[in-house]
């Protein structure tokens, strides 16, 4: 597969990042607990069956210039004490209305910056989990970690809490680097932090990088992933810096430093696919690398991969999303619900009625149909449209009106071999994978082409 500047510039154009379908940019304020429970209820009865609950943590000890995160920093332990009481409380009242008999098979701790907090708070999170819920021996346990702020000791305690994966941001190995974008360099080094993490059992290690920072260059993130490769992590992630300044304004700071020009991040997006490819990490879709045995690519190669606000997934792992925290979003089958942002706020509202609910969707059966279309080619690269219709007992020929198809959207695609396309199906090549958005774009009947509230796809 090879990828030049002319092809991706060609693509790069703003657009949706399809975590969810619709796009949190879609959510609205007229949600409230009473829309919360009724569909907590009724996603009893909706698949997928399993479980997943993911534990917000919004606290920084110091806030990144480039995050687009819910958290903040310098709180202090009361505050957080606070925090960790109003999250259990959410947690019990939520299982009131969940079929405790079906099975979790995720546990996804996310920020902010989960680590910085004490590990008995954790730990009092991971029990009342372990005492209301069912969890599957299979299960996927895991948390983000900055290694600004872990000690060997830490992963001692996480490993005896039943944690086996971790997810390491590390950004980039250069401490110049780091230091302009306000994010402090590992406490340790990274490699000890991963070999202590595999001899205390943990399954799955990522290592995640950003690039587009301020002075990174070609070879300097090359450098960064030479590191990463020879500490060789299950899991390496580059993500692609989103400069969304009208929605995060701390991320102006950037622009008074300098970022990467736009032909130089397409660069060290070109040059970080052949280096992890020929390090062999097999590439899904345009940002994760995994090794071959990894359950991840394994997914990948089969045809059974999923992706949801936390990232990708297997379908067999996967299950409705439970958000519990400030900001945290609850993606089911027939809404997404997403908790107030402020953590002051998130705490009143629960310690008064338990729940916290800031805004949401309630998709109908065309989005619901949509979003299955949508995650068939960002997840898997192909869209079979009879399996659609049988999926929602309808012909091929609804499905089609159902999303607006229009061969003519995927002329493009077609003539610059990204695509095979006939009555019944499309299939992505290994090129295609690379803009899967945009083709995902072209079956999005809600998509008005040209907005610009979307960061771009490359």
């Amino acid at each position: 597969m090879e990828l030049n500047s002319e092809f991706l510039n060609k693509y790069n154009v703003s657009g949706p990042r399809y975590t969810s379908y619709p796009p949190a940019n879609f959510f609205h304020a007229n949600i409230n607990s009473d829309n919360y429970i009724e569909e907590l209820q009724a996603s009893n009865t909706q698949k997928p069956e399993n479980i997943s609950l993911y534990i917000h943590i919004p606290f920084c000890p110091l806030r990144c210039h480039f995050c687009g995160c819910n958290t903040t920093s310098g709180q202090n332990r009361s505050v957080v004490r606070r925090y960790i009481d109003a999250v259990k409380k959410e947690i019990k009242i939520v299982a009131n209305n969940l079929d405790l008999n079906r099975r979790v098979t995720q546990i996804h701790w996310g920020g902010g910056t989960p680590n910085s907090i004490a590990m008995s708070f954790i730990e009092e999170i991971m029990n009342l989990i372990k005492e209301t819920f069912v969890i599957a021996k299979n299960a996927e346990i895991a948390i983000e970690c900055s290694p600004a702020y872990l000690d060997f000791s830490h992963i001692d305690e996480l490993a005896g809490m039943g944690f086996n994966r971790v997810s390491l941001g590390i950004q980039d190995f250069r401490e110049d680097i780091l230091e302009v974008v306000n994010r402090q360099a590992p406490k340790h080094p990274v490699k000890d932090i991963v070999e202590y993490f595999r001899q205390k059992g943990f399954s799955g290690i990522n290592l995640d990088f950003i690039y587009g920072l301020p002075m990174q260059t070609t070879e300097s993130f090359r450098e960064t992933l030479n590191k990463a490769i020879e500490i060789k992590p299950d899991r390496i992630v580059t993500f692609s810096y989103a400069h969304v300044p009208w929605v995060k304004e701390a991320q102006k700071k950037l622009e008074e430093i300098g970022l990467p020009q736009a032909k130089d991040k397409i660069a060290m997006l070109i040059n970080s696919i052949k280096q992890l490819q020929d390090a062999g990490y097999i590439s899904i879709g345009i940002d994760h690398f995994a090794k071959p045995e990894d359950d991840l690519a394994q997914a990948y190669l089969n045809k059974k991969l999923h992706r949801n606000f936390q990232g990708y997934c297997t379908l067999e792992t996967t299950g409705q999303v439970y958000g519990f925290g400030a900001s945290s979003i609850s993606q089911l089958w027939g809404a997404y619900i997403q908790n107030r942002k402020g953590i002051f706020e998130y705490m009143d509202s629960v310690e008064k009625t338990g729940f916290a609910v800031e805004r949401g969707y309630i998709l109908n059966k065309n989005e619901q149909l949509a979003r299955s279309v949508i995650n068939s080619i960002m997840c898997n690269g192909i869209l079979i449209f009879d399996e659609i219709a049988s999926q929602f007992q309808i012909s091929v020929d609804e499905v089609k009106n159902i999303i607006a198809f229009d061969k003519s959207r995927f002329l493009d695609f077609e003539n610059d071999g990204l695509i095979q396309i006939n009555n019944n199906s499309i299939t992505v090549s290994d090129k295609g994978r690379m803009i899967a958005r945009n083709i995902a774009m072209a079956l999005d009947p809600a998509l008005k082409q040209g907005e610009a509230i979307y960061s771009k796809t490359v």
